[in-house]
């Protein structure tokens, strides 16, 4: 399969709020967009990986005067949470914004007047009920049972002046465009969702705060009496963050974005208010927004007063950081829910990871070590039917990652690696090469059965480095394969035979030792 057609990839994931704890479902979203980034330049594309931080908003500000600091320096104190565990995780974004950036106000501001010249926002009262945790306006019929609907928690009533952008005049035209691009919301559960919110009427958006209330916010450019609504202010970072790297004259575009991973929980904000910003300003939008399922702890949502965060870091150390990340992007169905168990963590590693893939590359390499003195000898020129359907197998797979890749399926993806790495331990007991290493007639046929699965773990190798990039390139360097793989040549990079027979296979420590049970988690 060629790689996918279009020669760019742009993908964002939410920004984070600046004061929150990282835990395992900042991890996971984050990993997946790194994941999803480096499938696409191994595919031959382009790449531009965004994610960074949300510092603006009552949360910000009240976090700041707890700790006795002004906002910035507490934003500038807290960031560096975000930035050191995805270093430790192994993630490589282009771009880390902060709503704070210089350039990101900028923006803001000229959306904003933008709008206001355009007459999209206007000024009014207004008497509604707020939700200070989420910082969100709620009609009477958005409650429920009298509390707010994404939070669950207590709302007050307030009634004061503000501006409002005219979001109702959208909700028609915003209707039609998700029915004519059935791939715009995935998955169509949440498209469903979407579509629902929006049949039942959509009213224009508050999007100001007055600063006698919030002080910490981008200041509206028509009235710095006013700062701007945290959302409002946090979507736009999804275009100024490409907007300084694009030419004066639009060249080197990197708006639209071709994905925006976000959770289920930001939907609203995600599918309804920003594509309605983005035509009232006359920009493009997304391509496709994906939201994807929860971690749950013991089938409940994580949450500081459950006392059930997960912490990434604790178990990127424990059990190394690419067993983390293979975990997550294998057990994670994007669009689902998916319960948390360390033990089934635990458990995935030792059955796939160490006794299928680590387990045949040790056998593999150690057979040539011995019988071949560490030289890769020459297959057989015709292929028996074994050969032939390991072949197959081993094509089969690298048509079908790039496909379940697209598709946004890379527990499904990983899995077409693992039916290869299956494949090649079925292949090796079948050919047994340790009883044909005994018969010097028999050689030739060694060397092929030898060749044939280096040649199927390379290929593993290849096609799951998005997913263990650190353990990956190990695997392929311990059979004498040494690619650049940061910009790929997929199809040169997946042929079968790339490794010249005469290659040195230097082999080395096992990259997936089995991991015990801790204690208190054993029966």
């Amino acid at each position: 399969m060629d790689a996918p057609a279009p020669d760019r990839f742009y993908v964002t994931t939410p920004i984070y709020y600046v004061n929150g704890t990282p835990h395992i479902g900042h991890a996971y979203t984050t990993i997946l967009a790194d994941v999803l980034t480096r499938y696409h330049r191994l595919f031959g594309r382009q790449a531009y990986f965004l994610t960074g931080t949300d510092e603006h908003g009552l949360k910000v500000q009240q976090a700041a005067e707890a700790a006795c600091m002004e906002p910035k320096a507490y934003c500038d104190s807290m960031v560096g949470n975000f930035k050191d565990l995805w270093d430790r995780l192994g993630i490589r974004y282009d771009r880390f914004i902060r709503t704070t950036d210089d350039n990101h106000i900028a923006y803001v501001h000229e959306i904003l007047q933008r709008l206001w010249d355009a007459g999209e926002i206007y000024s009014s009262s207004y008497q509604g009920w707020y939700c200070i945790p989420d910082e969100r306006f709620w009609t009477e019929k958005d409650l429920v049972d009298g509390n707010c609907p994404e939070c669950g928690r207590e709302v007050i009533e307030l009634e004061e002046e503000n501006y409002f952008f005219r979001m109702g005049s959208y909700g028609d035209w915003l209707i039609e465009h998700i029915e004519a691009n059935p791939d715009f919301i995935f998955p169509e559960t949440r498209r469903n969702e979407v579509l629902g919110f929006l049949r039942r009427g959509l009213e224009d958006l508050c999007v100001s705060r007055p600063k006698s209330r919030l002080i910490w916010g981008i200041p509206l450019p028509f009235d710095h009496e006013y700062v701007t609504y945290v959302w409002f202010d946090a979507l736009l970072n999804y275009v100024s963050a490409v907007e300084e790297i694009s030419g004066p004259n639009g060249e080197d575009k990197w708006w639209p974005a071709d994905l925006h991973l976000i959770g289920k929980d930001i939907i609203t904000t995600h599918c309804v208010y920003w594509p309605t910003m983005l035509k009232a300003a006359g920009l493009e939008l997304p391509k496709r927004i994906a939201a994807h399922g929860w971690w749950l702890v013991e089938e409940e949502k994580m949450s500081k007063s459950r006392g059930n965060v997960v912490k990434p870091l604790d178990l990127a150390e424990q059990y190394g950081v690419d067993a983390f990340r293979y975990f997550l992007m294998r057990e994670m169905t994007v669009g689902q829910d998916r319960s948390f168990n360390e033990v089934d963590m635990v458990q995935r590693y030792n059955s796939e990871l160490a006794n299928d893939l680590g387990n045949a590359l040790s056998r593999v390499t150690k057979m040539i070590l011995r019988y071949r003195d560490g030289v890769l000898g020459q297959p057989a020129d015709g292929d028996e039917k074994l050969e032939v359907e390991m072949k197959a197998i081993a094509s089969k797979a690298v048509v079908n990652v790039p496909a379940a890749v697209e598709a946004l399926q890379i527990n499904r993806a990983v899995d077409e690696v693992m039916e290869l790495v299956r494949a090649t331990n079925r292949y090796l007991e079948m050919r047994e090469p340790w009883q044909l290493a005994k018969d010097e007639q028999k050689k030739s046929l060694l060397d092929t059965t030898l060749y044939t699965a280096v040649e199927s773990l390379r290929l593993a190798g290849v096609l799951l480095y998005p997913v263990m990039p650190e353990k990956t390139v190990r695997l392929m360097e311990q059979l004498g394969f040494y690619p650049d793989m940061t910009g790929g040549d997929y199809e040169s990079l997946t042929a079968w035979g790339v490794l010249e027979p005469g290659s040195s296979i230097p082999g080395g420590e096992s990259l997936f030792p089995r991991i015990e049970l801790p204690e208190d988690l054993r029966d």
